[in-house]
């Protein structure tokens, strides 16, 4: 063993040299943990309360220990502390307070300067007993130190390469699963694509290139943990990047990403450049670049609009293909009415209302759509109560005219918003917000009597079955039981034959009556009651 350090120490440089080249740790790092593991297998050797010191000698390329003592007129710690006049045999000029430095020679080819060392100074310093067995020992402890300080020096080069990556695109094999997390090789590092961050299209063995958006780098006792995303909004901004030089060149900006996962993206775009059509050019010649993008995405929908500062504009652009008759915009609450033909309504909304919720997220308002035909008879409902409340048909017909088509425009309006309308008074917009508001209570009322109304059969509805323990059994029960008798009710019983579901079956016992006249004997028949095995053959049948 001691000649395994021996040979170790004699290329001590140049192994730190080619560890540092090969793993990428700075050299300073790598020699300040061989100091550190011969210091700590020193310390466990000799006694922790010693003040040892390991530094390496560039000229030999060896670690050298040293000791520490100071001088004192009185000792407290033995493993620290010197007297005076013991000092004084070493060093004759040692006065209190002085630090004597011991080298201690603990490689093989210095064993008759050890020797020497114990001679003179053993006995101050303790070392004598000790001497043989520490080669064993700091080979032992110094290896666990160096390579524990070395994967630290790794976990830190890893985290301190990709901290700064957050936000970009990086591409790694898929090696394993764990718990339906995908663990990504990166080379230097590992990364995890978890469950909550793919998608349902897309599935992957051992082995497949995976292109994923680095969401976070977090710090952890066990080394960075790279967490990777292909659900996230940035994964679309990135692949955009890469498939589109004037994204990337910033002539083309993508302002706003609305995205399910899996099913639909909808991007808004806008051109720095009056020359440059930006939604042209995400699309490329012949469709090129944003196909490039919906391949990556394993044939993930993308809807590319133009960003426009006006609401009303951007709204029409983000629910697109379907069509927009009319617009109203309420800033204040965020509020955005569409009224669509009859014929674009389920295009609007699209499927399971997919299209108006990625629209939505797109513009940041709450949209609401309204059929034409719909809004036609909100708008005669409510022109009706209105009218029969007082209020002129033509001032009726101009509040239409201005967007007030519902009872919830009229009701929710400012005063002065109202009055500010010509030829509408304080007295009357008050009158129309009252019975705009009764119209309303109206209208709920209705839609709770007609949900109720519909609720009320399903409840009627019974389920389908055997009817409960002691009913008689219908034909049709009869029937599915195997049972063919039509006279006899039998009853079903609990600890029933497997397969059948009912146990022994005899008739049900008739009330006590008073007796009539013996009637002509009949001819003999069959007995009509089925027994349980009658049954059974019945359903082998």
């Amino acid at each position: 063993m001691k000649e395994g350090i021996s040979r170790m120490d004699l290329s001590l440089t140049q192994v730190i040299d080619q560890v540092g080249k090969d793993k990428g740790i700075d050299r300073d790092v790598l020699i300040s943990a061989v100091e550190a593991a011969l210091e700590s297998a020193a310390k466990r050797m000799f006694g922790d309360e010693r003040l040892i010191e390991a530094q390496l000698n560039e000229e030999t390329g060896q670690i050298e220990l040293f000791q520490y003592m100071t001088v004192v007129d009185e000792i407290e710690s033995p493993d620290t502390e010197l007297l005076v006049e013991d000092a004084r045999l070493v060093d004759p000029e040692a006065e209190t307070g002085d630090e004597l430095g011991f080298q201690i020679f603990y490689r093989a080819e210095d064993s008759e300067r050890a020797r020497e060392e114990d001679e003179r100074y053993g006995d101050l310093l303790g070392l004598k007993t000790y001497r043989r067995a520490f080669g064993r020992i700091a080979a032992q402890t110094a290896k666990q130190v160096i390579l524990q300080r070395v994967r630290e020096a790794e976990r830190h080069m890893v985290y301190a390469e990709y901290k700064d990556r957050k936000g970009e695109l990086i591409t790694g094999i898929a090696r394993r699963f764990e718990r339906g997390n995908i663990i990504i090789d990166l080379g230097r590092a590992e990364a995890v694509l978890p469950t909550r961050e793919q998608t349902h299209r897309e599935s992957y063995r051992a082995g497949d290139r995976v292109q994923a958006y680095v969401l976070d780098v977090q710090k952890q006792a066990k080394g960075p943990q790279i967490v990777l995303s292909r659900a996230a909004e940035g994964l679309i901004l990135k692949l955009f990047e890469l498939e589109v030089p004037e994204i990337y060149e910033g002539i083309v900006d993508i302002v706003r990403v609305a995205r399910e996962p899996g099913e639909r993206t909808k991007v808004a775009v806008r051109s720095r450049d009056s020359d440059v059509d930006p939604v042209g050019a995400c699309v490329g010649m012949k469709g090129v670049r944003v196909q490039a993008v919906v391949q990556e995405l394993r044939g993930e929908k993308i809807d590319i609009v133009p960003y426009y500062e006006d609401a009303a504009r951007f709204v029409c652009a983000a629910i697109a293909p379907a069509e927009v008759s009319r617009v109203l915009v309420d800033d204040d609450n965020a509020v955005i009415e569409l009224i669509v033909p009859d014929d674009q309504l389920s295009l609007a909304i699209g499927r399971r209302g997919q299209n108006v919720r990625l629209a939505h997220r797109l513009v940041g308002y709450e949209i609401k759509i309204f059929s034409e035909s719909k809004i036609e008879e909100t708008k005669t409902m409510l022109r009706e109560r209105l009218e029969a409340g007082g209020v002129d048909s033509s001032l009726v017909l101009y509040l239409f005219k201005l967007g007030y088509h519902s009872a919830e425009n009229m009701m929710n309006a400012e005063e002065s918003e109202l009055t500010a309308i010509p030829g509408l008074t304080l007295e009357v917009a008050q009158q129309i917000q009252q019975l705009a508001f009764e119209h309303h209570q109206e209208l709920r009322e209705m839609e709770e009597r007609e949900r109720q109304e519909r609720q009320e059969p399903a409840q009627e509805k019974e389920p389908a079955g055997l009817g409960p323990i002691g009913a008689p059994l219908s034909d049709s029960d009869r029937i599915v039981a195997g049972l063919r008798s039509k006279d006899s009710e039998f009853v079903p019983t609990l600890g029933a034959e497997p397969g059948l579901g009912m146990g022994p079956v005899a008739p049900r016992p008739e009330p006590e009556a008073a007796p009539e006249p013996e009637a002509a004997p009949e001819p003999e028949t069959a007995p009509e009651t089925a027994s349980a095995g009658d049954a059974a053959s019945a359903l082998k049948k």
